[in-house]
């Protein structure tokens, strides 16, 4: 059956492969060339046309201008000394008319200021004459067929990857092994995602949701072991994040240099990566790494163990009084500096420590504007809840659905708080201050599709990716249930509770009006089950540049 899987996904790929040409050559790109002697660049016109452009030759800026007013063109040769309108002034009535359009300045001239107003004005590329064809034709693929023959080369580095990862999948996997193959799968995610081939897009996410289904597998037959203690092949989960990773970042601190633990709630990889190149002026990267959320993969308990280095059972029996549990009223959060300085203590930490949680713009805004009163913390812990709420706020709010359609567009939007933030501003600041930074998040979330019929009291939690309470009813099939959860971690609120958790991208739904319910949560982001996008979250440690 699997065999037969990756033969039908690869009849998939040539059929992509077959789509992508037939756009290729439906189209043939027009070029306008203005140059005062064009008539003796006649021989360079010809050789395009061979080549397959349909070229508009003109003899001066002006005739040009007239040509972009009433017609469409992919790309323009430009002389930079003609009579009348130079090459100069027409250029910047171009991009008046034309901002996007590329312009390729062609001019006799080598002089460093011409070559500087000509860039500034933003032209794609810069030819000396004399030019030769193969030249020429090497500046237009550059300009005009780079979208074209990035996405193609994409194309056939991902079939080269489709197969081995397919392979891999057939395999026996360890945590190493799944966190490669889930990056790799992130990478051609964002690879393709400006492709206009949707079949090759496709042929991606059938094989991520392949990746998934084997994950949840692999996830749920080695959890219990790997709560039971780590070994060699056991990835780092929440409660052992910081007690193991941090001690290793304070050591690498030089003297004075302060250290900022950045914890980015509901963050995903592929998140990450959109809004890693919007720091990379200021910063590199040391180190770029991920670890495991822990269950459920919800706020509640992934960051309460994160910051507390234990179990939220082991919290719940060492300090009782920062454990809420899940029918309490309130925030299930509102103890972590407590839990984060008594983990700073057990692991040997002496220096002065400080944490601030932010939960709105004005909060951002204050601790950018007091900044300053950080200096002289050894460590110091912020937590940033925007991109959960985010994925919150798109289940309620229609104008967040269609601001954030799909994952591309979420991905987007992630992207585009991020560089307006006051989350950049800190971290700017941070780096002036020459300190050292990690990145990292308590869990991810899955874009669910999958409705799971299940039962329960009311006291049960509302939470679609896992449940918790007693008398559960549910297709034994259908999800993970944990009928002795202190074995993982978790503590029991009732001698008969249980937890559920949904896998892949299943949600669960009450049969109280169940179909209303699917269709409403149908394609929204959830978080607290076992999926790719949930357990494997990033750790990223940054110097500055």
């Amino acid at each position: 059956m699997r065999l037969l899987k990756v033969q039908v996904n690869l009849y998939g790929i040539q059929q992509a492969q077959l789509y992508q040409s037939d756009l290729t050559m439906q189209r043939t790109p027009r070029i306008l060339w203005a140059d005062d002697e064009i008539d003796l660049l006649k021989p360079h016109v010809l050789f395009l046309e061979s080549k397959g452009f349909h070229m508009t030759p003109v003899n001066s800026g002006v005739e040009a201008l007239d040509l972009l007013a009433t017609d469409v063109f992919d790309l323009v040769f430009l002389d930079e000394q003609m009579p009348g309108l130079n090459g100069l002034e027409t250029l910047q009535r171009i991009k008046e008319q034309r901002p996007h359009l590329p312009v390729i300045m062609i001019t006799k001239s080598e002089e460093e200021q011409i070559m500087e107003e000509a860039i500034g004005s933003k032209i794609s590329d810069y030819l000396i004459k004399p030019v030769n064809p193969n030249q020429i034709l090497l500046s237009i693929k550059k300009n005009l067929d780079e979208r074209r023959l990035v996405t193609e080369k994409a194309m056939t580095d991902y079939q080269r990857e489709f197969r081995e990862i397919s392979m891999q999948l057939m395999g026996r996997l360890n945590a190493g092994d799944w966190t490669s193959i889930y990056q790799r799968l992130v990478h051609w995610k964002l690879e393709l995602e400006s492709s206009q081939d949707e079949g090759m897009k496709d042929i991606l996410e059938m094989q991520f949701k392949d990746a998934n289904r084997q994950f949840a597998k692999f996830y749920q037959k080695e959890y219990a072991e790997w709560m039971a203690g780590p070994d060699d092949d056991s990835p780092t989960l929440s409660h052992r994040l910081l007690p193991e990773r941090l001690p290793q970042v304070l050591e690498k601190a030089k003297d004075g240099q302060p250290v900022f633990l950045v914890v980015i709630d509901n963050l995903r990889l592929d998140q990450w990566r959109m809004i890693e190149p919007l720091l990379l002026d200021k910063y590199r990267v040391a180190k770029n790494d991920s670890y495991f959320s822990m269950l459920p993969t919800a706020t509640q308990y992934a960051r309460n163990a994160l910051f507390a280095g234990l179990t939220p059972a082991e919290i719940a029996r060492v300090f009782p009084q920062y454990w809420v549990s899940e029918d309490e009223e309130g925030s299930k959060n509102r103890h972590e500096k407590a839990l984060f300085q008594a983990m700073l203590k057990r692991i040997g930490f002496e220096g002065k420590s400080d944490y601030h949680k932010i939960t709105n713009l004005a909060a951002g805004r204050k601790l950018v504007e007091q900044f300053h009163q950080l200096k002289g913390n050894d460590i110091t812990a912020v937590v940033y809840n925007f991109v959960d709420m985010l994925s919150h706020a798109r289940t309620e709010m229609e104008v967040l659905k269609e601001l954030a359609e799909d994952e591309a567009a979420y991905r987007s939007l992630t992207h585009s708080w991020f560089e307006h933030s006051a989350l950049k501003e800190l971290l700017d600041k941070m780096a002036e201050w020459n300190a050292r930074v990690v990145i990292t998040t308590d869990h991810g979330t899955v874009r669910v599709g999958n409705p799971v019929q299940v039962k329960g009291e009311r006291s049960t939690n509302s939470n679609l990716r896992y449940k918790v309470g007693r008398n559960l009813g549910y297709d034994a099939g259908d999800i993970f249930e944990v009928r002795e959860p202190e074995k993982l971690g978790l503590p029991r609120p009732h001698v008969s509770s249980a937890y559920i958790f949904a896998r892949e991208d299943d949600f669960l739904v009450y049969p109280n009006k169940y179909h209303h319910f699917a269709q409403y949560f149908r394609d929204t982001f959830q978080h607290g089950g076992i999926s790719l996008e949930e357990v494997v979250i990033p750790w990223v440690e940054l110097e500055t540049n």
